[in-house]
């Protein structure tokens, strides 16, 4: 039996429609309404499941609104279930207001768990996992975006990205820039019929996904960040840019030639010319 004016925060299949705990249904047939991100995608759940409890909307358009008056209602003994599309509610997916206004007025607030996509990509991928990092989805644009990928690459643990199927090969291009060539797995469709796999060294997956555009969310699982003494230095590496511009390369292709070839990032090699004021380079 629910506790009155609890919200209950429900964690939702990712794609197999099995993937729920009996606890999650039993809320959801018990609870007075259910808030969901999307109630036409919900629907399809409940009505697998038999479930006719009423709905109303919970997004990231009027998340700051809703969780106001979902907070009312709640002090007014309702028991209110919370669920995203796919996954637990509050991880990049809306929740985290409500709860927040709910822990700030003392309301009762209760997590049931269950499926998890970044959880279930790092266990798929065979990464480490002692220590890891998730970080949801990155920035869309493009300076913002650059600049985490800045921030991110040294971190000594296996990082978890989500990332949209039309943005896939312009994250792994922004990756192999500055993280290096680094192993990495990219997690389709999980749990789903046509779930797929793929590892392969950040070009490798690039090359791929060019050849065969990605469909699905997915889940880009990156190796721990593990320091190498490079071998050469910077006079090497600045004279082999401009071997390349000389190819017919641009500066930062030229750049990123070298960074791959000596297994450290383009940004090092940028910043060597910039500290040791080697002669210049072509633009």
């Amino acid at each position: 039996m629910l506790a009155k004016g609890t919200l209950y925060v429900c964690a939702t299949p990712i794609g197999n429609l099995g993937d729920i705990t009996l606890r999650v249904l039993d809320t959801l047939r018990e609870a007075d309404l259910i808030a969901a991100e999307d109630t036409r995608h919900s629907q399809k759940l409940l009505q697998h499941y038999r479930i006719n409890t009423h709905m109303t909307s919970y997004h990231e358009h009027n998340e700051k609104k809703k969780s106001l008056e979902l907070v009312e209602k709640l002090k007014t003994g309702q028991t209110i279930a919370l669920i995203s599309d796919a996954g637990l509610p509050g991880i990049s997916d809306p929740g985290c207001e409500v709860i927040r206004l709910c822990l700030a007025e003392n309301i009762p607030v209760d997590v049931l768990p269950g499926p998890n996509a970044a959880l279930t990509a790092l266990v798929l991928s065979g990464m480490p996992t002692e220590h890891f990092a998730f970080h949801g989805f990155l920035p869309a644009a493009t300076g913002v975006r650059e600049k985490s990928l800045e921030q991110l690459a040294n971190l000594p643990q296996t990082q978890i990205f989500y990332e949209a199927p039309h943005r896939l090969v312009a994250t792994l291009r922004g990756i192999s820039e500055y993280f290096g060539e680094r192993d990495v797995v990219v997690v389709r469709e999980l749990t789903k019929l046509h779930q797929q796999v793929h590892k392969g060294t950040v070009q490798e997956l690039i090359e791929t996904f060019e050849l065969t555009a990605p469909r699905g969310e997915c889940c880009i699982v990156i190796a721990p960040y593990v320091p190498v003494k490079p071998v050469g230095g910077p006079e090497e590496w600045c004279q082999e840019v401009k071997e390349g511009i000389n190819r017919g390369l641009s500066k930062k292709d030229a750049m990123k030639e070298v960074a791959r070839r000596y297994g450290i990032r383009k940004s090092e090699v940028y910043q060597v010319y910039e500290k040791e004021g080697l002669p210049g380079l072509p633009s």
